[in-house]
């Protein structure tokens, strides 16, 4: 019932965002050169590795100086790319891992490898489901990337604070991973967006 769920859900999205992707595409190649998409190599359902997509937001080979965003105003990040993170349609892309079944709508935010190299046994467990586009850590977290300019060491602070939140928040979605549970987490996180809080 769950992926009949995310099928249709992601079908009717793209269908309903395809104008719109058209146009944040053309905008992404004139600002800067290089593809529209952005690809990252994520740890998936029981550990697989998988490519998410978004729309790219930076300029290209940002990530080679580091893969967490501190701050929205962080250098790397195009004024496109700018707009798209604040009302967080650089994700729209990964319907199409949904598509691929490699994604559910809701789940736990897939990682990097080298931070899921860090977790505990026990919070392995959040790998026993698909990772998500938007999840309880996401809603609660909703400007990490702000709380992390705030720090003298992002990445200390993202290991050592931040993760474990989010893996704690995951362990108790993983619990009653239902559709049900779902809409009321899509629900959540559609009014964040559009409350921008």
């Amino acid at each position: 019932m769950k992926r009949l769920f995310d099928l249709l859900f992601s079908m009717l999205i793209l269908l309903f965002f395809f104008p719109f992707g058209l146009i944040i595409s053309l905008l992404i190649l004139i600002e800067s050169p290089g593809g529209i998409f952005y690809k990252q190599e994520r740890v998936g359902q029981y550990g697989k590795l998988f490519y998410l997509f978004k729309f790219r937001s930076m300029k290209t080979g940002a990530d080679k100086k580091g893969k967490l965003t501190i701050g929205m105003r962080d250098n790397r990040i195009t004024r496109i790319g700018y707009f798209i993170r604040k009302y967080k349609l650089d994700e729209f892309p990964q319907f199409i891992n949904v598509l691929k079944g490699e994604m559910s709508i809701v789940g736990p935010r897939p990682e990097v490898k080298e931070y899921v190299a860090l977790y505990t046994e026990d919070q392995r467990l959040v790998l026993n489901v698909k990772p998500g586009i938007t999840d309880y850590a996401s809603i609660t977290y909703f400007r990490e990337n702000e709380l992390l300019a705030k720090s003298d060491n992002p990445t200390k602070t993202y290991i050592e604070e931040i993760m474990p939140e989010k893996i704690a928040l995951n362990q108790k979605y993983i619990q009653r991973p239902t559709v049900g549970h779902d809409l009321k987490i899509i629900w959540l996180t559609a009014t964040k967006i559009l409350s921008k809080k």
